[in-house]
């Protein structure tokens, strides 16, 4: 596998990962409702299959973070990761019905940029080594 494919998985898995994480999260909190800081509150979380998804999505996306900073300069790395936050706002529009504003939509499409900036510069600077 070539060094662009093993990051474009990396990366796709650990979005993919990160963003299960924190819709199992949002679908637990949910089912979990009405909020109280009691233990009432805790077992009806953590009697929902949700919550254990998202304990398997963090470690899934912990082995593949810790297997792609291996390889990957960690300035990139880090602002890729960041593009679970797109994930989560693409999916919980049809998911959860929420309606994604003009500036969060923008906000999305700036850390897409970024990440892509930030791509196309550490590919430069190792063209130039």
């Amino acid at each position: 596998m070539s060094r662009a494919k093993f990051y474009l998985f990396g990366f796709f898995a650990l979005i993919v990962f990160d963003t299960f994480s924190q819709i199992c999260f949002k679908m637990a909190a949910l089912q979990g409702e009405p909020f109280m800081i009691e233990v009432e509150w805790l077992t009806r979380v953590f009697q929902t299959p949700w919550v254990y998804g998202a304990i398997l999505g963090y470690l899934g996306a912990f082995i593949i973070w810790m297997t792609l900073l291996r390889h990957v300069p960690v300035g990139p790395a880090f602002a890729a990761s960041h593009l679970e936050v797109v994930g989560v706002i693409v999916i919980s529009a049809p998911l959860f019905g929420e309606v994604l504003s003009n500036s969060q939509m923008f906000g999305a499409l700036l850390v897409v940029a970024g990440v892509v900036c930030l791509a196309q510069s550490e590919t430069k600077s190792h063209a130039h080594l």
